[in-house]
């Protein structure tokens, strides 16, 4: 009689409920959720491309077509998607424009190769043709960016205009261009050339009026902070004045606010509130000394001091935030003080003109001809609250690019010129090699062709059709031909059209693109854990708590 085998012991691994899928169908399942994403976005591609409204749980309402702001706001849940949302916030961060065409790129790459995939095609064969492409890519871009001469201010400021108005082309200030293009290009030709830190630039949004009436200070301007009586019969005005920056409280305190102290009689509390009056008269009498006209603290003014500068002529500040009062400081110069007592002349700021102006409905203190000025600030109006804010992502986006062009100075055409040249190299190059690995790279060359087709789709023009003329044109030698939106022909040079951007802004969306494309190739199995069914209760409280809490409800508790 035959034996039965053993019975196996069943392994458990993982907790009961956890989620695995792998394989082939794991991997063309994330391969969908990245094309669900890039189908959101393509729409808002190009200088025709359409905006979003996106509305979160409390209601406030944004309207965007910025790619980072976009992924941002939808907060994506599936694991792989979220690739996608990485990529484009880290070129927004790096590059600051390229957002939507990294996405685009990422997930028509893998929508390119989704094919062979379900053929068996081995994934880490497509991953080193990915990324063999993507060096060629690279190589190509590098060879046929044009590098601009930065000795020639007048040519090199065109550049800057030119690359600023791209940028803004396909947002929704297109049709104010000119008039922000040299907002930008001032705001960071104000910046400090070496280093180009773009949080100097603060932007204060002001609701009512036109886009036209945004301004560019040459120097800081801030909200009027919250002020006590007294600050009305301040003077509003001053030229040359001192500034003193302080981290200094000069207000009162109130009694809960300090220490508990036990008196005998009447006449020590008496002393207590004197010598309470003698520290911050002696700090006022401080700052009195060392000439400043302008007083700004981090910390509250009093309404004590508030008057006391009011009957000397001083202007004074409390509450203003930590931003604002570094960029003074950078402007004016100085340096910000934590103590009242020995502050000398080099401690001091100065400015050619301070005032505090109505802007709107709102007050602003302004400081302008800053001798050290390496900050500025924009001052944006508008109608609506979205609307101000999108401007605002407009114009970062614009001053980023412009910063990369500064410290490059090499610019490629925009429109969908470039991809279409690196793609005919590509296909060209893809020729020269045998194998699955020539299937690949034809792959990766026909997946950047997306930025054109999308653009033409976006403006309603016949995308087939513009992007045969481009294939001949490019095929000619014509390397810089583009889509055209505007034109009868829909192709154009867009290097004289003046449509550039920096050549840097394509190459790090090629390569995030890739390597994000890579990444999501290389997964073939999820794990999910469960989510636990009960909220989370919190810390457990120590044993013997609820006896001991219930012991005294209804009746007085015992003496011990």
């Amino acid at each position: 009689m035959q034996r039965g085998l053993p019975m196996q012991p069943t392994v458990v691994l993982l907790r009961e409920g956890t989620d695995t899928s792998q394989g082939n169908p794991q991997l063309l399942s994330n391969i969908s959720a990245c094309l669900a994403i890039s189908q959101t976005l393509s729409s808002t591609l190009g200088p025709r491309g359409m905006d979003k409204l996106i509305v979160n749980e409390r209601g406030e309402a944004q309207i965007t077509n910025d790619g980072a702001t976009i992924l941002k706001l939808l907060e994506i849940v599936h694991p792989a998607a979220r690739t996608l949302v990485d990529i484009a916030r880290a070129q927004d961060a790096e590059v600051g424009d390229g957002t939507t065409s990294v996405v685009l790129l990422a997930a028509q790459l893998l929508k390119e190769v989704r094919g062979y995939i379900e053929e068996g095609v081995s994934p880490h064969i497509i991953m080193k043709g990915f990324r063999k492409a993507s060096q060629l890519a690279a190589e190509r871009v590098k060879a046929i960016q044009v590098s601009v001469d930065k000795s020639n201010t007048e040519h090199f400021r065109s550049l800057l205009l030119k690359c600023a108005s791209t940028s803004m082309s396909s947002k929704l200030i297109h049709s104010e261009k000119p008039f922000f293009s040299n907002m930008v290009v001032d705001a960071v030709q104000c910046l400090d050339q070496d280093d180009l830190d773009e949080s100097l630039i603060g932007v204060k949004k002001i609701p009512g009026g036109a886009m036209q009436d945004s301004l560019l200070i040459r120097g800081v301007a801030f909200k009027k902070t919250f002020t006590y009586a007294g600050a009305e019969q301040q003077p509003k005005s001053f030229k040359n004045p001192l500034i003193l920056s302080l981290n200094v409280e000069l207000e009162l305190k109130a009694e809960k606010d300090n220490a508990e102290v036990r008196v005998e009689a009447v006449s020590d509390y008496q002393a207590i509130v004197d010598a309470e009056w003698d520290i911050i008269y002696q700090k006022l009498e401080a700052i009195g000394k060392t000439g400043a006209k302008v007083v700004l603290s981090k910390l509250p003014i009093g309404d004590l001091a508030t008057q006391w500068f009011a009957d000397r002529d001083i202007f004074c500040a409390g509450r203003v935030t930590a931003g604002d009062l570094r960029r003074v400081c950078q402007a004016v110069g100085g340096s910000i003080q934590s103590t009242c007592s020995d502050i000398a002349r080099e401690h001091l700021g100065t400015c050619g003109s301070f005032e505090e102006r109505q802007i709107g409905g709102e007050r602003y203190n302004i400081f302008e001809e800053c001798p050290r000025a390496k900050t500025c600030t924009l001052l944006l109006r508008g109608g609506a609250e979205q609307f101000i804010e999108e401007v605002e992502r407009s114009l970062h986006d614009a001053i980023m690019v412009v910063k990369r062009a500064i410290r490059n100075g090499d610019v490629v055409a925009g429109g969908g010129a470039v991809e279409m040249d690196v793609s005919a190299y590509i296909r060209k190059h893809a020729l020269s090699i045998p194998g699955k690995q020539q299937l690949v790279m034809t792959a990766f060359a026909k997946a950047l062709e997306i930025i054109p087709r999308q653009i033409s789709d976006n403006a309603g023009l016949d995308s087939t059709d513009l992007l045969n003329k481009l294939r001949m044109r490019h095929a000619a030698g014509d390397k810089w031909y583009g889509v055209d939106v505007d034109g009868p022909e829909g192709v154009r040079d867009n290097m004289e059209a003046f449509v550039w951007e920096p050549s840097l802004v394509k190459l790090n969306a090629i390569s995030s693109a890739t390597e994000a494309a890579c990444l999501i190739l290389s997964v073939d199995e999820t794990v999910r854990n469960p989510q636990s069914e009960a909220q989370n209760p919190g810390p457990r409280a120590p044993p013997g708590a609820a006896q001991r809490a219930l012991r005294g409800r209804g009746r007085g508790i015992p003496r011990r």
